[in-house]
């Protein structure tokens, strides 16, 4: 949180969820304003609105898995406009990956492999 302040971030829209619950106890102490969408396409759209409006990059976090993959369509979008986001996902422990412990084995899949189309 130190380094989003440090970057004079005001804003945080996300969903909380197991992998990123933690982070939350920092955001809630930091004093940042958080924004808390129904869904995280929610909260990647909002974050496309207030990057387009203030010109501030949009910060959004979502937990792993599903929550990861619901953001895909705005970080395209938001390439697409050359809007600026900044974008946090949860993970699983490294101990339990392919295990299917959390039955999220299909969003497993390489994140980073399926986010790379719409980042730079």
């Amino acid at each position: 949180m130190k380094h989003l302040k440090r970057e004079k971030v005001e804003v945080i829209f996300g969903y909380p969820g197991g992998a990123v619950l933690p982070i939350y106890d920092k955001i809630y102490d930091s004093g940042l304003f958080h924004v808390l969408p129904r869904h995280e396409q929610g909260a990647i759209h909002a974050a496309e609105g207030y990057a387009r409006v203030s010109g501030k990059p949009g910060v959004v976090i979502a937990t792993s898995g599903p929550g990861a993959t619901n953001l895909v369509t705005g970080i395209a979008d938001a390439m697409i406009d050359s809007l600026p986001l900044v974008v946090f996902t949860g993970q699983v422990a490294t101990s339990v990956i392919g295990s299917d412990a959390f039955k999220k084995q299909m969003y497993s899949a390489s994140q980073c492999q399926l986010q790379s189309t719409a980042t730079k």
